[in-house]
C-alpha cells in the first residue's frame, strides 16, 4: 500500500518516464480539454503533487471494446496508467488474480478508500428477470454497480453500452439492458459515448479531475463538453469537398480514391458530435472518415436505432455542398452578383427620371439624408 502514496513524478521516475515526456503528456492533456496553453503549468503542478488516485474498471454486459481500446493507447501507454498514474485495483481483463482474490481485491477498495476512488464501468447492466443475464462470482451486474458506483468519489461509463446500453439494448433489448446512470440513479457519473471510447477523453477526464477536483463541463447527457460539444462535420478534413459538392458516389470511385466528402454513402457527420476528427486513433494517426468511411455517430445517444440504417443518406444538411457542384456553385454566385449589378442599374434609372427637368446631374449621384447632409456615390470630384 506504500506505493499508493508515492507522487506521480516518482512513480514517473521509478519507470525511467523523463520529464521531458512527462510535460509532453501535460500538453496533450490541456490540447484535448481545449484549456488555454497558460494552463499547462497547473496541470503540471496538480499530477506533481498528487498521489496516484485508486481506480477500479468494472465489465458488464459487453464486447471489452473499450477495454481494448484502452490496451492500444500510448499516450500514455496501458503500463504507464497501470504502474504510474493510478492505482488500477481491479479490471478483470488485465489483472494478475482470479476468484476470490480477485473480488477481494475489489471489497478491498470500496472498505479502505470509499468515497475516495474512480469507478470505470464498461458495458450495459441488464436489468430483466432480477439481472440473471450477467453476474460475476454469483452478483449481479446491477447488484456489483449498486454496491461499487454508490461508495466511489466519480463514476465513468466508458463506451456506449456503459452510457445507455448501447448494442445489447437495441431492440428488443431482451435482456432489459440499460446504461450506468439508468440502472443506478442518483449517481455522480460523467458518460464518454462512443463504440468504443477514445482512450485520450478518457485520461483528459482524470487528468481534469487530478487538476480541479472535479469534472469537467458537461452537456445534457453528462458528457464532457471538450470531447462532445461540436459537430463532427465541422472538423472534418473533407469539410471542403462538402461545400465544393465533391461526393464519392458509390464505394471505390474517383471520388472516394481523391478523399471526396462521404454525406452521400450515409455518413452522420453533419449531426454528430465529438472530437474524432482532431483527436483520433492510434496515436493521432488517423480516423474512420479520414480512412474512408463515413461516420456512423458512434458517440450519439442511443445510435444503434436511431442512426441505422448506417449507410442511408441524411436529408439536406444546411450548407452550400448538398448535390451541387462547384460549376453550379460559381454560377449561382456570378448570378447574384449580376441581379445586384442589375437593381442598382435601375434605381439610378428611377432617380434620374425624378429628377426635376433642366436640372442636369452634378458628377457623382448624390443621395439627400434626412440630416440635410449630402452622401455621394462614386469616386471624389477633382479639385
Amino acid at each position: 500500500m506504500g506505493a499508493l502514496r508515492s507522487s506521480l513524478p516518482q512513480a514517473l521516475r521509478s519507470r525511467g518516464v523523463s520529464r521531458r515526456e512527462f510535460v509532453k503528456f501535460c500538453k496533450l492533456m490541456v490540447a484535448t480539454l481545449a484549456l488555454p496553453p497558460r494552463y499547462l503549468s497547473a496541470v503540471e503542478k496538480a499530477l506533481s503533487q498528487a498521489t496516484r488516485p485508486v481506480l477500479v474498471w468494472l465489465e458488464f454486459q459487453d464486447c471489452a471494446g473499450n477495454s481494448e481500446s484502452m490496451l492500444r493507447t500510448s499516450s500514455p501507454t496501458v503500463s504507464e496508467f497501470v504502474l504510474e498514474l493510478l492505482s488500477w485495483e481491479y479490471h478483470e481483463l488485465i489483472m494478475a488474480g482470479a476468484g476470490k482474490q480477485a473480488e477481494d481485491a475489489l471489497e478491498r477498495v470500496v472498505r479502505e478508500h470509499k468515497g475516495q476512488f474512480i469507478a470505470v464501468v464498461e458495458g450495459a447492466i441488464p436489468t430483466a428477470d432480477g439481472g440473471v443475464y450477467c453476474t460475476i462470482a454469483g452478483k449481479s451486474a446491477l447488484e456489483i454497480a449498486r454496491h461499487v458506483c454508490t461508495n466511489s468519489a466519480a463514476n465513468i461509463a466508458v463506451g456506449a453500452c456503459a452510457w445507455d446500453g448501447g448494442l445489447v439494448r437495441s431492440n428488443p433489448n431482451p435482456t432489459g439492458a440499460v446504461g450506468l446512470q439508468e440502472a443506478v440513479p442518483g449517481l455522480n457519473v460523467i458518460n464518454l459515448g462512443g463504440c468504443p471510447h477514445n482512450p485520450t477523453n478518457t485520461a483528459a477526464v482524470l487528468t481534469h479531475y487530478l487538476t480541479f477536483h472535479e469534472m469537467p463541463a458537461l452537456d445534457q447527457f453528462n458528457r464532457p463538453l471538450f470531447a462532445y460539444g461540436n459537430i463532427i462535420h465541422d472538423q472534418c478534413e473533407r469539410r471542403a469537398h462538402y461545400d465544393a459538392g465533391r461526393f464519392v458516389e458509390e464505394w471505390g470511385d474517383e471520388g472516394h480514391r481523391k478523399g471526396y466528402c462521404l454525406y452521400k454513402m450515409g455518413c452522420k457527420g453533419p449531426e454528430a458530435t465529438y472530437n474524432c476528427p482532431v483527436v483520433r486513433w492510434n496515436d493521432g494517426t488517423s480516423w474512420p472518415v479520414k480512412s474512408g468511411h463515413g461516420c456512423i455517430a458512434c458517440a450519439s445517444h442511443r445510435f444503434w436505432d436511431t442512426k441505422s440504417p448506417f449507410y442511408k443518406r441524411l436529408p439536406s444538411v444546411p450548407g452550400f455542398g448538398v448535390d451541387v457542384d462547384a460549376g453550379k456553385l460559381g454560377l449561382v454566385l456570378t448570378g447574384g452578383v449580376a441581379a445586384a449589378l442589375g437593381l442598382h442599374g435601375i434605381a439610378s434609372a428611377a432617380r434620374a427620371q425624378m429628377r426635376p427637368k433642366g436640372e442636369e446631374p452634378r458628377g457623382p449621384t448624390e443621395i439627400a439624408r434626412p440630416s440635410g447632409l449630402v452622401e455621394r456615390e462614386g469616386p471624389p470630384e477633382k479639385s
